[in-house]
């Protein structure tokens, strides 16, 4: 079995994933990817960046800026015409996502990262998730979300993420086929969390 040094993280809102990856990219010394990620495919597409940000709702955006695009990472835009806007920015998210992965070691959060490097031997994929409790507080904390019927909130951003997964994957988002490991962050903990990660990503062969 090859080494894994390509690390996807999926997770559930307010289980703490992000911050996991921080971590681990920290103490392994390689490059993270979230909203980075989102830089590079508006850099390289040239599509504004808010078109990445908002999937719930980007297609009522910047329709006319395709018109003024020359390229894509896989070659033009006019060549994937008949495709929705969603679609698109799709396929060069997921263009820019392998590209990373090409460049070396790194630890990738979300954009369905899992799905798209499916076929590499050298990806570690992993699904962090916590109990509801704590989910609400980090998401009051450390993402400042209205704590008026926070839980809804949590669950709808959820939401989002599982329709946006699963229509572009035809698979189960958070289902544990699709992974190599699921933590829960209430049980562990952050800071355990990144070190089981880590001790399962030292070892010669996982």
């Amino acid at each position: 079995m090859k080494k894994k040094t390509i690390i996807t993280i999926s997770r559930q809102f307010g289980s703490g994933g992000r911050e996991v990856g921080q971590k681990l990219a920290e103490q392994l010394g390689i490059p993270f990817y979230d909203k980075e990620l989102i830089e590079i495919a508006a850099r390289e597409s040239g599509l504004d960046k808010e078109l990445f940000e908002d999937e719930e709702t980007r297609t009522s955006k910047g329709f006319h800026l395709l018109g003024a695009l020359g390229y894509s990472l896989g070659g033009p835009l006019s060549t994937m015409t008949e495709l929705s806007l969603n679609d698109r920015l799709f396929i060069v998210q997921s263009q820019v996502v392998k590209q990373v992965a090409d460049e070396g070691p790194c630890i990738i959060v979300g954009r369905c990262a899992d799905y798209v490097l499916r076929d590499r031997e050298d990806v570690l994929h992993v699904f962090i998730h916590a109990d509801m409790e704590d989910r609400k507080n980090r998401a009051v904390h450390s993402y400042e979300v209205d704590e008026r019927d926070i839980e809804a909130s949590v669950r709808k951003i959820d939401k989002r993420r599982s329709n946006y997964y699963e229509y572009y994957t035809d698979r189960k988002w958070g289902k544990a086929d699709n992974y190599d490991v699921s933590i829960n962050t209430s049980t562990f903990g952050i800071d355990r969390t990144v070190s089981i990660l880590k001790d399962m990503l030292e070892k010669k062969e996982i």
